[in-house]
């Protein structure tokens, strides 16, 4: 996921990242504008220590999108692509840290969404929510993937066959198997994905 949001400062990184048919592994590509288009959600919510609106308009903000309507326009659509907006629609001028855990990952879902991206980047997004929360989640992801595609890294079987169209096994940083995600789960074709997904993983 790193790779594909470019945060890669300090690392080493041979090869191509293709994205649109160019490559953005380059010294010359821009990517604050790369991230107009990418955008990630993390392990850990993490919203910014502003209210709630605040959170919404701070990257559309930043790119100079300045009129009021239409940052308002942008705070409710994406609230409601985060099913946040019935919940919080009364109190967006309030500290975005007042929100549970799970309505904080909405909210940075929401505060994804805002740019419109065409790919967002799941880092684990559910680990640190309990189970009503991560259904939410889960439900979100259902429907927001029509218009957009996703990326999710998890370590949860169960998650990752409710979510995904299509899985890949890695194993020591290397693609071990990549399916259909049925294909995966109920005829895997590698013995380490086999182990892994009957336990005898070692």
């Amino acid at each position: 996921l790193n790779l594909m949001n470019r945060e890669i400062r300090g690392c080493r990184v041979e090869g191509e990242i293709n994205y649109r048919g160019r490559n953005v592994n380059t010294r010359t590509e821009n990517t604050y504008e790369l991230r107009r288009s990418i955008g990630m959600v993390f392990q850990q919510p993490n919203p910014f220590r502003k209210s709630i609106r605040d959170n919404i308009t701070f990257a559309p903000r930043r790119h100079g999108i300045t009129d009021r309507d239409e940052l308002d326009r942008m705070v409710e659509e994406s609230l409601r692509g985060a099913a946040l907006w019935d919940e919080v629609k009364d109190k967006l001028d309030k500290s975005a840290y007042a929100l549970s855990g799970g309505q904080q990952q909405r909210l940075c879902i929401a505060r994804t969404l805002a740019l419109n991206p065409d790919v967002i980047l799941f880092d684990e997004p559910c680990s640190a929510l309990d189970p009503i929360s991560t259904l939410a989640i889960e439900d979100l992801m259902s429907s927001i993937v029509a218009d957009r595609a996703i990326v999710i890294v998890t370590h949860n079987m169960e998650q990752a066959s409710r979510v995904s169209n299509r899985t890949a096994f890695f194993y020591m940083g290397d693609m071990v198997e990549y399916d259909e995600t049925d294909e995966i789960f109920q005829r895997p074709k590698d013995q380490r994905l086999n182990d892994y997904l009957t336990g005898m993983f070692s």
